[in-house]
Formats: structure tokens, sequence, C-alpha cells
């Protein structure tokens, strides 16, 4: 019982499929891979680079051993045209289009000795920045719309520079003030002002008129030797030039007395009546034409 059927056939030992043993497997044609896992000194690749269907087979090969670079290893054209047999135009071509897709960003600095060199950074992801074994970091949260629009405002106004002021602010000047500041866009559009900024200078211009100067001449001191390039803001200039080149004060000069009035209404002394005379006590006309009244004895 023990003996064995001579004319059954040995079984055949178990065998893996093909997958785990790429050379037995029958497929025709195509890439078979033979692989083995690394344990020691490797470097991962991501597929986007090894398979990049825009870039060269140079730029490619060049990403791979970049990356594969020890940190602080040179990698400049000079170096690269050592290493490989491909010359430095080439290089150079190749650098530049892992450049463009991000997988290189070169930066120019100036050491502490004052040399300029060349800093490379390979990114294995491109769009990711700093270390590229850490994962990349969290976009940061977008800020509310509400600050966003705050963001978006412009800078406050700076505000214009002083006037003077004049001694008596009356309306009257302050209104003359105000029309030659409008008249001043026709001498030069540059110079138009707007409400508030002619409110603003009319203190200064009617500090100007009272020290005897015409309005024409205050029109023609705002406006001469402008400068040619455009105003970015004309309210500041005219500021700047009320105050600067404000003109002294007239010199004092004493009134002069009230002429006298003359021939004054006084009154008759005969019979009371209003006549204009040089004189007091005198007589209108009438009582000189009168003849005297003849005194008794």
């Amino acid at each position: 019982m023990d003996t064995q059927n001579p004319s059954v056939h040995a079984h055949a030992q178990t065998r893996t499929t093909g997958k785990n043993h790429p050379r037995r497997n029958t497929h025709a044609g195509g890439v078979i891979h033979d692989n083995s896992r690394h344990t020691t000194r490797f470097t991962v690749i991501g597929n986007h680079l090894a398979q990049h269907p825009e870039l060269s087979a140079l730029a490619i090969g060049l990403g791979v051993h970049i990356q594969s670079l020890p940190t602080g290893a040179r990698a400049d054209i000079k170096t690269l045209a050592t290493r490989f047999p491909e010359g430095p135009t080439r290089i150079a071509a190749a650098l530049r289009e892992l450049e463009t897709h991000g997988y290189l960003r070169r930066t120019r600095e100036r050491t502490e000795n004052g040399r300029i060199v060349t800093r490379t950074v390979s990114c294995n992801q491109p769009g990711r920045h700093g270390d590229p074994t850490d994962d990349a970091p969290e976009p940061p949260a977008k800020p509310p719309a509400r600050r966003a629009a705050e963001q978006r405002k412009k800078p406050p106004r700076r505000a214009l520079p002083a006037v003077p002021k004049p001694a008596y602010a009356a309306p009257a000047l302050l209104q003359t003030a105000i029309d030659v500041l409008a008249g001043l866009r026709r001498e030069d559009p540059r110079l138009l002002l707007s409400a508030t900024d002619a409110e603003h200078l009319a203190p200064g211009v009617a500090a100007w008129l009272e020290r005897d100067l015409t309005p024409t001449a205050v029109r023609h001191a705002l406006t001469t030797d402008l400068p040619p390039e455009p105003l970015r803001r004309p309210a500041a200039l005219l500021a700047h030039r009320l105050a600067a080149q404000l003109p002294p004060l007239p010199p004092y000069r004493t009134p002069e007395p009230p002429p006298p009035a003359r021939h004054p209404l006084r009154n008759c002394d005969g019979c009371d009546t209003a006549f204009r005379s040089p004189e007091p006590g005198t007589h209108c006309r009438n009582c000189q034409a009168r003849p005297p009244a003849l005194t008794a004895v």
C-alpha cells in the first residue's frame, strides 16, 4: 500500500504568479519591472517629475539628480556640466525648464564678505515651500469679508498745512478770499480746488488781503513760478505758499483827525434862529439887515 503508482506524474511545485516574479510574465512587449525594495541610499521621486509631459529628458534627469543631492551640494551650471557629458548650454536650458515648472528656484544673494552667490532651492513638489520632506502647510485662513474690505481701503489722507489767520475774519473778507481761490483755475487748470480745500485756504488769503494787497496781487503770487510737473495736491502747495510768503504788515500810520465842519449851525443871538456861522455870538442875516432900535434918553 505504500508503493506509489508509477503512472501518476509528480505534482508540480506551487509557484507565485508572474506579478511577483516578472521574469515569468508572459505578456508580450512593454516594460517589465524587476524591482527590489530599497532600504538605504535612495530618493523618493514623484511621478509628476519622472513622467512630466512637458519637460525634456535632460531636464527630468537633472531634476532627479538635484533632488538626490545632499543639502549644501553645488548644483550650478559649471558643476553639472563637469558631472554630465552635456555642455553648459544644454545644462542651462534644462535648468530653466525646471525653474519654469517650479522644480527649481534660484536667487542671487550677497554674502557677509560681499560676494554674490546663487542660492538653488530644489522643490520635489512645485507650489509647496519649506522642507520638501514635510507636509504642505495648511493655507492661511481667509480674512472675513469685512476685514478684507477694510484692508482694501485707501490710507487716510494727510491734513493740509496750516495757513495764516486774519486779525478779523469779516464775512465779506472771507468771501473775497473764496472768490480769489475759485479763480485760480483760470490761471492754471491744475489749481482746481474742492470746496473743502478752499474753505481751509480762505483764512490764509484773507490774511494777505488785510495786509493791503489786492485780489489780483494775491492771485499773481499764488500762480507764479509753479512747477512744470503735474501737481499731485495743489491745495498743499497753495497752503505752503500762503504761510511761507506771507507779506509783512503795512507800516502803522496815525489816523488823521476828521476835518472840522465848515460853518456849523448856530442860533442867532437876536431872534434865536438857526443859521450857519463860522463863529458863535453873531446874528443872522435878517437881524444884521434890521436897523438898530432907538434907545430912549
